[in-house]
């Protein structure tokens, strides 16, 4: 257990002095193209907070085209900013080009920021067991002579069971279609989204 705590300790510190520096390059910079006071505070608070939006877009599987180009753009302008502060560039005087592109950042940035926060994920599927039948004659027996012609109502089935897991998928799924349209998801939807048959998805219903 210490060991495991050393090592998480050790990796905090160092992705806390590695943040550090790197936010203080893109400040320096920041401040050297022209952007003084807050303004060059706020460069390196946007250029990170574009690439953890873009980390989380590629770790939840849906649009990674979008999640790679934000998350390169963002690791150029990082990496950009170090690499400049090293003194291959005079921060006395620094070019019009780059002026240029830190004045330009903002819009690059909202840009990426919006499209990112928008583009809804794809909806996920659960691939549920299937429940199983009752065994069934595959050819209907011909009707005879005696058989009565009001034939006996047929049991009620139970109730599918519906493991704890699915119902809280359910849940979100249902919670994210509430916050998106303004209503309830109905048993169709539902049943369309978790790919399972109608019987289970209205049991699932019943259950949110």
């Amino acid at each position: 257990m210490r060991g495991y705590l050393a090592r998480v300790d050790a990796v905090l510190v160092q992705a806390v002095i590695a943040a550090a520096l790197s936010f203080a390059h893109l400040h320096d910079l920041a401040s050297a193209a022209g952007q003084d006071g807050w303004k060059a505070w706020a460069y390196p608070v946007s250029v990170d907070l574009l690439l953890v939006a873009a980390w989380k877009r590629l770790r939840s599987g849906s649009s990674k085209a979008a999640g790679w180009c934000w998350f390169v753009v963002a690791l150029v302008a990082s990496l950009g900013a170090n690499v400049a502060t090293a003194g291959l560039l005079d921060l006395g005087d620094v070019p019009a080009w780059l002026r240029i592109l830190v004045a330009g950042w903002p819009a690059v940035a909202f840009l990426g920021g919006t499209l990112l926060a928008h583009t809804a994920p794809a909806a996920e599927t659960t691939s549920v067991p299937a429940e199983p039948a009752e065994a069934t004659s595959a050819l209907a027996e011909p009707e005879t002579a005696g058989a009565p012609t009001n034939p006996e109502p047929e049991p009620k089935r139970p109730a599918p069971h519906v493991p704890a897991a699915l119902v809280n998928h359910a849940r979100k799924l249902a919670d994210h279609h509430h916050a998106r349209t303004g209503s309830p998801i109905d048993p169709e939807t539902l049943r369309a989204r978790l790919g399972v048959p109608a019987p289970l998805a209205d049991a699932i219903v019943s259950r949110l």
